[in-house]
């Protein structure tokens, strides 16, 4: 196996990144918030380390994963946003979560750096979002991207079931 270089991806205002030690303390403190019920939390300290973990290994398993998020005006972690796709998931997805920013676009300024990082750079050519059905934020983000609810669902290891949402496929954005 070769070992994975995360690249940093960079929009207008925001930069995607490889996580750092100094994330952790952000992203458990978004874990123990109510913020985080539609994405498994909360989460103990000690269990955001491992997830951590997780989403760096991600990149070295699969070539993909998710960046943390920062605002180039203000350094330190906002969110964790990228691609996913585990072994039971239905096809690779495009995910946000931020813990600081919402309501500032960041999260579908980011996701769509992501998406075209699945598109131009991985050559995929299908990602979906699961989303918690009740989950009206992350749903405007889906919209706002031009994703589109599918009438089936996704039953969700831990979370039950999840709404699907096709994102339009490379040459429909050009």
């Amino acid at each position: 196996m070769t070992d994975v270089l995360i690249p940093t991806l960079e929009t207008d205002r925001l930069v995607l990144r490889a996580p750092v030690p100094a994330d952790v303390a952000p992203f458990a403190a978004f874990y123990a918030s109510d913020a985080a019920k539609y994405v498994g939390g909360p989460l103990r300290d000690f269990q955001v380390w491992r997830y951590t973990a997780e989403v760096i290994g991600h990149w070295q398993l699969r070539g993909f994963g998710r960046w943390m998020v920062e605002r180039k005006d203000a350094p330190g972690a906002i969110g964790l946003i990228g691609l996913h796709a585990p072994p039971d998931w239905p096809e690779p997805e495009v995910g946000w979560m931020l813990w600081d920013g919402n309501g500032k676009g960041y999260a579908a300024e980011a996701a769509r750096a992501a998406r075209d990082y699945a598109w131009n750079t991985l050559g995929l050519t299908t990602l979906i979002s699961s989303i918690a059905p009740e989950n009206a934020a992350s749903i405007r983000v889906a919209e706002g991207m031009g994703a589109r609810r599918e009438a089936q669902g996704f039953e969700h290891p831990l979370f039950g079931t999840m709404a699907v949402w096709r994102h339009p496929a490379p040459e429909a954005l050009s």
